[in-house]
């Protein structure tokens, strides 16, 4: 089904973008891929990634092994943004101002995540979600990468953000989310490691944005060895936590409920509803 086709009789204009034969959506999708040194992992990548998304967008920290190259061949029109500084955060940084798309995903290029978990993400924010925020631990997600060690380190440093910001998260350092482009006026990302995940986890909850956690798996990295380090990047992510200002008890709102996300039996054109950019129908 293409834009423009006929859907039981109803012309899809070039408004609305097909996800699958059950759903389509108005706004444009981007989704963001801080790489460095991924070439052997991008084919696993973008053969996940839906063809309805309208760009990609790959950060590169000055990689050495044809990263950008072997990105053209899989992706012809993707966007390449080459990082100036270092660290995660401002690749990620880099990759959000040149997004065009209503809708931002991020995602990380060493095949830990499946692409097609992002028809969840973008139901989530189209049925009212700001932040559409991947859990690995919420039921239906589960993790083959993370050792016993960082499990504990990223609980232990969940509960004190729940308990500081009055959050419900079940996970917290996990790098595969989504978000309405305009939560960027909202927070302010002004930090440059893999800390970059939990201060905008903070600041969407600070900034008052409704947040729906989904459930995802991250597989083992297919090729090559993480920059991450447990000990090293578990402490920049505490001095965040307690960098930043807890939001005072009385002061808390409950928060409101999020409709769920959009199950993939709804149907488009005059047999079902057709989901709109911020409304279901």
């Amino acid at each position: 089904m293409l834009d423009g086709e006929l859907l039981d009789g109803q012309v899809l204009d070039g408004r609305y973008r097909p996800v699958s034969s059950y759903l389509a959506i108005t706004p444009p999708v981007s989704v963001v891929i801080p790489a460095m040194n991924e070439a052997a992992n991008l084919p696993y990548v973008f053969k996940t990634l839906p063809d309805w998304i309208h760009e990609v967008v790959l950060v590169d920290g000055n990689s050495t092994d044809g990263t950008i190259r072997v990105a053209r061949e899989l992706w012809p029109d993707v966007k390449v943004v080459e990082q100036r500084g270092k660290g995660k955060g401002d690749a990620l940084i880099s990759g959000f101002a040149a997004c065009t798309g209503d809708i931002i995903v991020m995602i990380d290029a060493d095949g830990s995540a499946d692409g097609q978990e992002i028809v969840s993400y973008v139901s989530a924010l189209v049925s009212g979600a700001d932040f559409a925020k991947g859990s690995r631990f919420a039921n239906g997600g589960g993790t083959d990468d993370m050792t016993l060690i960082r499990k504990l380190g990223n609980a232990a440093l969940c509960s004190v953000v729940n308990a500081k910001f009055g959050a419900r998260y079940t996970d917290l350092c996990y790098g595969y989310n989504a978000f309405w482009r305009h939560c960027l006026d909202r927070i302010t990302l002004d930090c440059t490691g893999f800390e970059v995940e939990t201060l905008m986890n903070i600041r969407v909850v600070k900034a008052g944005l409704k947040v729906q956690e989904i459930p995802s798996h991250e597989y083992d990295r297919i090729h090559g060895v993480s920059n991450l380090r447990a000990v090293r990047d578990g402490l920049r992510v505490l001095k965040v936590i307690l960098r930043e200002k807890g939001v005072p008890r009385s002061a808390r709102r409950r928060p409101r409920a999020v409709r769920p996300a959009l199950p993939l039996t709804v149907r488009t054109g005059l047999s079902g509803p057709m989901v709109r950019q911020g409304e279901v129908s």
